[in-house]
């Protein structure tokens, strides 16, 4: 376990997303899920990117990672050493205004955790 407390890295700075209030849920599941099994995390990282399609926002430790056999397994309601519906949960609720997310990270580097916001859902700058 990596302790109660990490570093969070915010790259994503002047962001605005429109989706379910719930979407917080989503990331402080997340960071649950690092600090449960991460292991040897230092940090968490959170970056956007705009591209033509939407937004990319990458949710990122620098853990264990995931295995690519359980890459979409851990989606699925009741897998898990803790609930087992929390990754399932964030997935819903982001699908809920058309979110995506999955993993995309190298096991042994990380979990990288890539969500994709789609053009019209969000809002980048100053005044966002």
């Amino acid at each position: 376990m990596c302790g109660g407390l990490l570093p969070v890295i915010n790259d994503c700075p002047g962001v605005a997303i429109y989706a379910d209030p719930m979407i917080e849920k989503v990331f402080s599941n997340l960071m649950d899920n690092t600090l449960r099994h991460a292991g040897k995390a230092t940090q968490v990282r959170i970056s956007c990117n705009e591209t033509e399609d939407g937004l990319v926002i990458l949710y990122e430790d620098d853990g264990y990672g995931i295995s690519d056999d359980d890459k979409e397994l851990i989606f699925k309601p009741g897998i898990g050493q803790n609930t087992g519906f929390g990754l399932f949960l964030a997935r819903e609720i982001l699908a809920i205004t058309g979110i995506a997310i999955r993993e995309i990270g190298v096991y042994s580097e990380g979990a990288k955790f890539e969500i994709l916001v789609p053009k019209g859902f969000f809002k980048a700058g100053e005044d966002a």
